[in-house]
């Protein structure tokens, strides 16, 4: 059963941004930047992604998992986690590849070329687990 915040981002619609506060992992200042979104309806779960690993608020996160989001003008609490397991970050990556689907050719050719040694993965996927009201 879905937790009631949960119900609230379902309400907000689905919608291709959010807006994300993190906090400095040196400074524990709070910082926005609007990034994309993931919710698996099927398993009541809300990801975050990223194509750049190095970006601050990936390496904000990482230090200091509490965060805030605001869909429209919903704002919802919680903590992220990081993933690393290969079957979910394959599922997030297939939820990405479908609500983005304008971009699914670039992340294959990516995904391609990761498989073949080309690239590295500089990827970050993190489920965020919402607090419950």
């Amino acid at each position: 059963m879905a937790s009631k915040s949960l119900e609230r981002l379902r309400k907000a619609g689905d919608r291709q941004t959010l807006k994300l506060t993190h906090y400095g992992r040196k400074s524990g200042r709070p910082y926005d930047v609007t990034i994309w979104y993931l919710v698996d309806n099927e398993n009541d779960r809300l990801y975050l992604v990223s194509a750049n690993a190095a970006r601050n608020w990936v390496r904000n996160v990482k230090a200091r998992p509490a965060i805030s989001l605001r869909v429209g003008n919903e704002v919802f609490n919680g903590d992220v986690r990081t993933i690393t397991d290969k079957n979910e970050r394959d599922k997030v990556n297939r939820l990405t590849e479908r609500k983005y689907w304008y971009i699914a050719p670039m992340l294959r050719m990516g995904q391609f070329l990761m498989s073949m040694g080309m690239l590295r993965d500089n990827t970050a996927a993190f489920e965020v687990i919402l607090a419950d009201e």
